[in-house]
């Protein structure tokens, strides 16, 4: 009865395997992508990604790095952070935020690189100079953040230049975030909008238009899980991109990180008049509210309505959470 189970067991892995080659795609298919992001409930896109809210990634602009941070550590996702970043535009408030479409590259192998175009032949995907680098730019949405795991090559390993750092753009209003590096510097500033997340710069090619030694990099999938850095992304995380970090967001997880920095916000301004007025002492306001609090804040809300973007459900399970 043992050997008839483990032979049934190997006999449906071998059929997995099977179905599993015969639908392989340079992309990660509609079905793969709903499997790995099955807690989100929402709508999503034809490739299968969340389709997190326009509102809610505007909004998680604002949320500091260490708060999300701060959320996702409490929630177990301890490994989506990666730092010591370079920005294209270098400024004190450069922000990003969007929908991950995730690349993945790897070291030049020719016969690798052949399968490779095999494959995008039988999708109709452009081979002819083998630049498939552009593959992934041409699935690319508005609200999506190109994030490519370049494993940090320099030379002859550059992601993009100032044409595919235009095309991300004009498909996008992004940038991009590569662990690795860019080309075209100079030209990437000029592009109004675009910024990049990258680990450096170069002025080599990725790859040759006709000079098959020139590739040292090439493509070999994309909107699937990749490494970047210390951090593990899967297509349709949220991107929160700021001066030095980058944070990669589980998208059932994004309204609720929002919503927790947006209170503690309120809360602190609040907080902040009360003692100023000297209506309550710092520990007070540091400790459970009651029902009389509570009310206060909400009537302290009523006079500043810009401040509020959530809804009062909303509004009342983030003071559940906050009660005595």
């Amino acid at each position: 009865m043992k050997k008839f189970f483990i032979y049934i067991c190997a006999a449906a892995l071998c059929m997995f395997a099977c179905n599993e080659s015969k639908a392989q795609t340079i992309a990660g298919t509609p079905e793969y992508i709903k499997a790995l992001t099955a807690e989100w409930k929402g709508e999503r896109f034809p490739d299968g990604r969340p389709r997190i809210p326009d509102d809610l990634l505007e909004r998680l602009k604002h949320v500091t790095i260490e708060e999300c941070w701060d959320e996702l550590m409490k929630l177990g996702y301890k490994n989506q952070y990666e730092g010591d970043w370079k920005l294209v535009h270098e400024t004190e408030d450069a922000v990003m935020t969007g929908r991950a479409v995730t690349a993945q590259f790897m070291p030049y192998r020719p016969d690798f690189e052949d399968a490779i175009i095999e494959q995008g032949k039988k999708e109709g995907r452009m081979w002819e100079q083998r630049r498939t680098v552009s593959w992934v730019i041409n699935s690319l949405v508005k609200g999506d953040v190109y994030v490519a795991d370049t494993y940090n090559k320099e030379f002859y390993g550059t992601v993009i230049g100032s044409n595919l750092g235009a095309g991300v753009y004009n498909a996008t209003g992004n940038g991009i975030v590569t662990y690795g590096h860019v080309r075209d510097l100079e030209r990437l500033r000029r592009i109004p909008g675009f910024n990049a997340w990258t680990k450096g710069y170069d002025p080599s090619y990725m790859q040759g238009y006709d000079n098959a030694h020139l590739r040292e990099a090439i493509l070999t999938s994309y909107n699937i899980p990749i490494r970047i850095g210390k951090a593990t992304v899967i297509p349709g995380d949220a991107v929160l991109a700021k001066p030095g970090a980058v944070l990669f967001i589980p998208a059932h997880l994004v309204e609720q990180i929002v919503l927790t920095s947006e209170f503690t916000r309120l809360t602190d301004e609040f907080g902040e008049e009360m003692i100023r007025r000297g209506v309550y002492t710092a520990g007070r306001i540091d400790s459970g509210w009651d029902d009389e609090m509570n009310k206060r804040f909400k009537e302290w809300l009523k006079t500043y309505p810009e401040k509020l973007s959530m809804t009062d459900e909303q509004l009342e399970r983030c003071l559940q959470g906050r009660s005595n």
